[in-house]
């Protein structure tokens, strides 16, 4: 009789993240089941215009396209069971035609069209965002429908308070669990109103990055947390763009590991990838940018280079960082391809700066790039 041993349970835990994952208007006009194209911006009012901004800037872009086509050259990374993987959801998932009155964009996918999410199967959706409710309280239900009949989880919204407020819970390493907790602060758009109570869907909403929402929000987590957890906090906040990492966020985030014992900051908002650091070996994501808008052709966001994506891919040990790697992406032709070398080497050079500011180092490793940091 032989004797198997057992299987040893490995103690590193390999994550995901990603930034916005923005699926309406022009991406949403290319799949198999469009939206009505009609907007309500001051000077796009037919989402089709976007799909030709995009073939103006960089070719031709597929209709009727496949479900999976938006991920192109990241797919397998983003589809890979290995790691959980946890983005944030920037698109109202519905069929609602009643926009948010006086919100100036409004993004939307047909739920016909949930195979380009089911296509990567993503662990975790993060919905407290500044988009989740363009389409209304109605549109909000359609998208957490939408997604519990595909078996995606979320977090960060819901049909009430305490549903916008629990954590997913995912398989973490050793046998124990990750929790994924979410929310969204007003500095990033989202109207005081969304805010999800006792009786009403919204989201998890911070008023303020203070003190008392620290106390809060550890009460909230030591309320779910079991011994041998790994816990996430993901948040959306701050300005779409520049690189300026304000003081209140970076004292919130500390006050996040320090006192909520959080063991990794998801922070999401800004349209191109912001600075991160590690912190009592707690790794922070100030910004993680976009990773799929329909920006192509829009010059005003030139600068930033808001059509270059990053995917990170952190390993913690008992929610301590181990290492962190990034994929980087470009997207053209409304899908993430393989960034050219000169593209590569500018958001290198970017983010290199960045984490440089905190005492990081981010270098190329031929295959990924790699960030190093100080103990």
């Amino acid at each position: 009789m032989s004797h198997l041993a057992p299987t040893k349970l490995s103690a590193e835990l390999p994550l995901l993240f990603g930034g916005d994952v923005m699926l309406g208007r022009g991406i949403d006009q290319i799949m198999a089941s469009p939206s009505d194209p009609v907007l309500y911006e001051d000077y796009v009012r037919d989402a089709r215009e976007y799909v030709r901004l995009a073939e103006r800037a960089n070719g031709p872009v597929a209709r009727d396209a496949d479900a999976d086509y938006v991920w192109g050259a990241a797919l397998g990374t983003l589809a890979d069971p290995s790691r959980r993987r946890i983005l944030n959801l920037e698109t109202a998932i519905t069929t609602s035609d009643t926009p948010w009155p006086g919100k100036g964009i409004h993004y939307r996918m047909q739920p016909a069209n949930i195979g380009c999410l089911t296509a990567i199967a993503p662990d975790c959706l993060v919905l407290g965002n500044n988009h989740v409710l363009d389409w209304g309280r109605t549109g909000l239900i359609e998208t957490i429908e939408t997604l519990e009949a595909a078996g995606i989880p979320f977090v960060g919204a819901g049909r009430d308070r305490h549903e916008a407020e629990r954590p997913a819970i995912l398989p973490g390493a050793e046998g124990n669990r990750l929790l994924v907790f979410a929310a969204g602060h007003g500095d990033s758009g989202i109207p005081a109103d969304w805010a999800a109570n006792e009786s009403s869907a919204g989201v998890h909403y911070l008023p303020d990055l203070d003190e008392t929402a620290v106390d809060r929000l550890g009460e909230l987590i030591d309320s779910h947390r079991q011994p041998g957890d790994t816990v996430v906090f993901s948040i959306h906040w701050g300005s779409n763009w520049g690189y300026q990492i304000p003081k209140t966020q970076r004292r919130f985030a500390h006050a996040l590991v320090d006192e909520a014992n959080v063991d990794l900051v998801h922070g999401h908002s800004s349209h191109h990838p912001r600075a991160f650091e590690v912190h009592l070996d707690r790794l922070i994501l100030y910004g993680c940018g976009d990773l799929i808008n329909d920006y192509e052709g829009i010059g005003e966001t030139t600068p930033y280079r808001s059509d270059l994506a990053l995917l990170y891919r952190p390993t913690l040990c008992r929610g301590r960082l181990q290492r962190l790697e990034l994929d980087p992406f470009a997207i053209r032709q409304l899908q993430l391809q393989a960034c050219s070398p000169p593209d590569r080497d500018w958001l290198l050079g970017v983010i290199d700066r960045q984490a440089q500011r905190f005492g990081g180092l981010v270098t190329d490793t031929g295959n990924t790039l790699s960030y190093r940091w100080s103990d």
